[in-house]
């Protein structure tokens, strides 16, 4: 009797287990530091086509990864989504990300939109390029980033404060391209030529080139997007720098599987469906950013900016380099 009880107990205690087991993959959870209304529609499209509930919490990145990083091997989190590839690597540095190991995302994400250690991917790309006013700069006037350091921009340019992560990621590609001595050079002209204090947005950037505050400046292409939908008689434009050479800096969203991660499969599953062209068109479109699928084609209005040539150095540089752009940044009284 004692030993059919103990039998019966096992068997409850094992499917209680698989019932729990099963229950817990039906959910994945995900620290993002996405604004919710961007993410929502590609977590909705998952869950009505897999029946996958995705819940996810939203914070700013520097919170989030302290907080995956406190919780240790008991965080519910089993994804990290963030912007910007310098976050990512930050985040793999941390230890808080294990590998993805997923052939799907190996397959459709490019390499230089990927961890090298597989820790994390991207999913939507944008590029920092040059918007201008075309009334009051000449055709052939624009070059390349660099360039606007010369004097003929003098009074004329415009900047994001260096304490945005986009602006210490194109500072630290440009460190792993020209090495850090001609960058500095580059910044403190850059810094020299400034039409007005730094602004603590691109949108305000954006505004002041069509206000006519300034010529030139340099800025995300979705900030760009959104102002245009919101005005669509904007009269700034885009220009794509450094086509004869590097190319454009592109930098992206991703994400990262946890290193304790309660649901690994179930995440590993998700993060594959966002790389495919039915959710990188949703991701992508909801941000007016550019898939990382290159199979996928980035939505109308994205695509009316034109075509362009993206550098190719690895968005993980961005990371690499980051604590040397930053302080590179400051000598140069970029603020």
């Amino acid at each position: 009797m004692q030993a059919r009880k103990a039998l019966l107990a096992a068997a409850v205690a094992l499917t209680t287990a698989l019932s729990g087991a099963v229950q817990a993959a039906e959910e994945v959870v995900v620290y993002s530091s996405r604004i919710d209304e961007l993410i929502k529609p590609v977590f909705d499209a998952y869950t009505e086509k897999t029946g996958v509930k995705v819940k996810f919490i939203t914070d700013k990145e520097a919170p989030l990864m302290a907080r995956i990083k406190a919780e240790g091997a008991n965080t519910p989190a089993d994804l990290l989504l963030t912007v910007d590839g310098g976050n990512l690597w930050q985040a793999e540095q941390m230890g808080i990300l294990q590998p993805m190991n997923s052939q799907q995302v190996k397959d459709s994400i490019p390499a230089q939109y990927r961890s090298s250690n597989d820790a994390w991917t991207g999913l939507s790309l944008r590029a920092r390029t040059i918007v201008y006013s075309p009334e009051r700069v000449e055709d052939g006037e624009l070059t390349t980033y660099e360039a606007l350091a010369d004097e003929r921009w003098d009074g004329r340019l415009c900047l994001r404060t260096s304490k945005k992560v986009y602006n210490q990621s194109l500072t630290a590609t440009m460190i792993e391209t020209h090495g850090a001595e001609k960058t500095e050079e580059i910044i403190q002209s850059w810094v020299g030529n400034l039409a007005t204090d730094v602004f603590a947005d691109d949108t305000a950037l954006i505004q002041a080139v069509d206000a006519g505050q300034c010529d030139v400046g340099i800025v995300n292409t979705y900030y760009f997007g959104r102002l245009h939908k919101q005005k669509p008689d904007l009269k700034a434009k885009l220009f794509w720098p450094n086509q004869e050479d590097r190319g454009v800096h592109v930098n992206l969203s991703g994400i990262g599987l946890t290193k304790h991660a309660p649901n690994p499969d179930a995440a590993r599953k998700l993060v594959e469906w966002m790389t495919t062209p039915e959710a990188q068109s949703i991701f992508a479109d909801a941000n007016m950013e550019f898939p990382a699928n290159p199979n996928v084609k980035p939505s109308a209005e994205v695509a009316s900016w034109g075509e362009f040539k993206a550098d190719t150095i690895p968005v993980e540089v961005a990371g690499k380099r980051q604590a040397e752009a930053i302080r590179l940044m400051d000598r140069a009284g970029w603020r």
